[in-house]
């Protein structure tokens, strides 16, 4: 087995992962990470095994500040990054020695400094208001004061394609005074986000080829090309790679450390994590969204919930003969999973690997597939959607094979309705109350009750578990966790209603039992009988769970 070192990956320090989500990436619109959060964000990142975790800016902000002292006191025990403290080179007309930002950089114990120093002659001048002379000396100077504490030093090269493109020879004045002065790697920062990745691909070799300097990458993604350009810099020679979890940062965002580490390790077949890092992509991507407090995104690739998610009837029977067809790579690989989405798109093979994922047998069915085939279309177009509804869909199956097996009954709901009816009472001192009663036949019980609630759909689950929980004991468990309503607009098209007057309501209701979630859908033009529909589904799919446990649909005896 490769012996990893204290850059983190088998390959050492010949290649550095570099994340910058607490710092880069705090800035990212909505995100305020506190110092709990950096914390937590740290110990993920480093459980994933990246070389270096770029904590913030100390002495700039008084979180970060905080942030490396907890660190260096204890609380953070990292076992495969090196900690990052990030900072600017002094300020002109003083000494690095005497600079209280850079005093504050040795100050947070950080093994290693990031230096951001300006290398475009325009910024330097007009933002810095000085002379590339003296920008150059303020590199030189600030990089060998922290070498000589026992500071590792990578300099970040800010605006540097732009500077380069306008005056190259001040942009490498700038990297050589770093490098001379002890810096270990020149990091080509495409600030603005503007470049294209073979345009940057050149520069990044011409850059090494001119000075033979070890550089990295920093890439802004204003172009939506941040991972390529960080890709094609890696492929041309930059041996540093700087990204943030799920592309955070300013403005468009960051490279993204879980596409790009993808990338490298299944493309380019970089081992740029140990051994067991790829497979926790998915997982650690989620965890960071949660504390950054940021819904996933669905169709981030290698890690989205969607990212090999297939819809296409065609994709579904090349899926059915081999997987591999249709995925780049194995999901399994970095944690994700396959789905198949039955839709009005789907076929046959569609149906039958969804059947398989769910559980239920369509082999040697052809008569259920071809029924539950027609059947999905026609509730599609008419507004039903079974991609985010896995348990409707399940139930929708099972009733198809019911059809034509009669041993397969039970899969239907242990209960009919006969009737329901819910009042809305707006009393005069303003409250409104919702009354529901509902007649329904349990195992050959006509049974009656009656409830309140603070809204119609609410009345009627209560009157409904009233109905029911003397006969299926299990449906204390059972707890509406999300509603979701949209209201599907009549017109042409396959979300049209039959005569084009008027819209239709389309429920989602997620059910849980505290071990599992499930979601079933109900549509109707009465919001009132959509949500009645997808209450019925969500309870008749926990049936199903429970029936093989203490009978047919869970009924008490």
């Amino acid at each position: 087995m490769t012996r990893t070192t204290p850059a983190g990956t088998p390959l050492g320090d010949s290649f550095h992962v570099y994340d910058t989500t607490l710092r880069d990436g705090a800035q990212r619109e909505g995100i305020s990470y506190s110092v709990a959060d950096k914390l937590a964000v740290a110990r993920l990142l480093d459980g994933l095994g990246v070389g270096y975790i770029e904590g913030g800016w100390p002495g700039a902000l008084p979180k970060d500040t905080e942030f490396f002292a907890r660190a260096a006191a204890g609380e953070l025990d990292l076992k495969h990054a090196a900690l990052v403290a990030f900072g600017s080179t002094r300020r002109a007309g003083t000494t690095a020695a005497a600079d209280p930002q850079v005093r504050a950089l040795l100050d947070a114990r950080a093994p290693v400094v990031t230096l951001v120093a300006k290398s475009d002659r325009r910024h330097i001048e007009l933002a810095l208001r000085t002379d590339v002379a003296e920008a150059v000396e303020m590199v030189r100077d600030t990089v060998s004061f922290l070498v000589g504490e026992g500071r590792r030093v990578f300099l970040d090269a800010e605006h540097f394609f732009d500077g380069y493109a306008f005056d190259p020879d001040c942009s490498l004045r700038v990297l050589g005074a770093a490098m001379e002065a002890g810096a270990d790697v020149a990091v080509l920062c495409d600030t603005n986000g503007g470049q294209l990745p073979l345009a940057l691909a050149d520069t990044v070799g011409e850059v090494i080829a001119r000075t033979g300097f070890r550089v990295g990458i920093h890439c802004q993604d204003d172009t939506s090309c941040a991972v390529a350009n960080s890709v094609a810099a890696v492929q041309a020679g930059a041996s540093h790679v700087q990204c943030t979890a799920n592309g955070y940062g300013e403005r468009a965002g960051n490279a993204d450390l879980f596409a790009v580490i993808g990338n490298l390790v299944t493309k380019l077949k970089m081992p740029v994590l140990p051994e067991a890092g790829l497979a926790e992509l998915s997982r650690v991507s989620h965890a960071l969204a949660e504390i950054a407090n940021i819904a996933p995104d669905p169709h981030q690739a290698y890690v989205g919930w969607s990212a090999f998610a297939h819809k296409a009837g065609l994709h579904a029977s090349a899926i059915k003969v081999d997987p591999e067809l249709y995925n780049h790579i194995d999901p399994a690989a970095v944690g994700n999973d396959m789905r198949v989405l039955v839709t009005e798109m789907a076929g046959r093979a569609s149906l039958e690997l969804k059947g398989h994922e769910l559980g239920v047998d369509l082999a040697d069915r052809p008569d259920a597939v071809a029924g539950a085939l027609r059947r999905v279309k026609e509730l599609e177009a008419r507004g039903w959607s079974f991609e985010a509804a896995d348990a409707s869909l399940e139930l929708l199956l099972r009733r198809e094979i019911a059809k034509t097996d009669p041993s397969a009954a039970e899969a239907v709901a242990p209960f009919t309705l006969e009737s329901y009816r819910v009042i809305l009472d707006h009393r005069a001192d303003g409250e409104v109350v919702s009354e529901a009663t509902v007649k329904v036949d349990v195992a050959g019980h006509r049974v009656i009750a009656t409830a309140e609630g603070i809204g119609p759909v609410h009345a009627l689950d209560a009157a409904l578990r009233r109905a029911l929980v003397p006969h299926l004991p299990w449906l204390d468990d059972v707890e509406l966790s999300d509603y979701k309503v949209r209201i599907l607009t009549s017109g042409d098209g396959p979300r049209a209603t039959p005569h084009g007057t008027e819209a239709v309501t389309r429920v989602l209701v997620q059910s849980t039992d505290r071990e599992l979630e499930w979601t079933t859908v109900g549509v109707h033009g009465n919001i009132v009988e959509a949500s009645w529909l997808a209450l019925c589904d969500a309870l008749a799919h926990k049936a199903l769970r429970v029936r093989s446990e203490v009978g047919i649909g869970g009924l008490r005896p």
